[in-house]
């Protein structure tokens, strides 16, 4: 029934040799998960290893543009919550109507100036910020609702951006977006809070050179945080 003879007892490896072979093949896998899988996969080097060979950067940017991707996720689901229907109140009776008094006309008075100076509890800061290649930061002002702030930044190369505000003590990924701008440099506006929290913008460098931003706030908010 065999074509070819059975192989004798002292030709098959020993159980010494198969314990050797399994503990080779169990460093050797070790090996490969400490050097190569957690760096370029989780971004973990205990070696050291996988930054020299480029493997811990790859595991950096695939985590960043995971953290990117769950927050672009949570800002298109807050975009498609439906909108809370408008509460109409009843329209009040109306009021007896007086008989007409003749009135005698004044004399018109000149309409107060309008002044253009912001109010007296409004500020104005400038903030400047390098993001070296793949580099986030975030620059937030604490606001109130209702509150409004103009600004204008400027950036010496393109980068992308995301102008948005949280809740005080929110849970992390609930927070409302304004405007976002994908390889950009710079935007202007006025920024109205929709809530007591911060509010600001996020920038990151996608570029393979130094990028330098100058922000201009001048509004109604309390403080600047970095």
């Amino acid at each position: 029934m065999f074509n070819s003879p059975l192989p004798s007892a002292s030709e098959l490896p020993s159980s010494r040799q198969l314990v050797r072979s399994t503990v080779i093949a169990l460093a050797v896998a070790m090996g490969l998960l400490v050097t190569v899988v957690m760096p370029s996969e989780y971004a973990v080097d205990p070696t050291g290893l996988g930054r020299a060979m480029g493997l811990t950067q790859m595991g950096e940017i695939k985590i960043t543009l995971a953290a990117e991707a769950l927050a672009d996720e949570a800002a298109s689901k807050a975009a498609a919550a439906p909108a809370l229907a408008p509460v109409v109140a009843a329209a009040p009776a109306p009021a007896p109507v007086a008989p007409p008094v003749q009135q005698v006309a004044a004399a018109p008075q000149p309409a107060a100036p309008v002044s253009s100076k912001p109010a007296a509890n409004a500020k104005s800061d400038q903030v400047t910020v390098t993001l070296t290649p793949g580099e986030g930061r975030e620059i937030k002002l604490e606001m109130l609702k209702g509150s409004t702030v103009s600004y204008e930044w400027t950036a010496s190369g393109p980068v992308n951006h995301d102008t948005h505000g949280e809740i005080y003590n929110a849970a992390q990924g609930d927070f409302h977006s304004y405007s976002k701008g994908r390889q950009v440099k710079g935007d202007k506006g006025d920024l109205t809070a929709l809530f007591d929290g911060t509010h600001g913008w996020f920038w990151r460098n996608r570029t393979n050179a130094d990028v330098t931003i100058v922000l201009n706030t001048t509004g109604d908010y309390l403080n600047v945080k970095k």
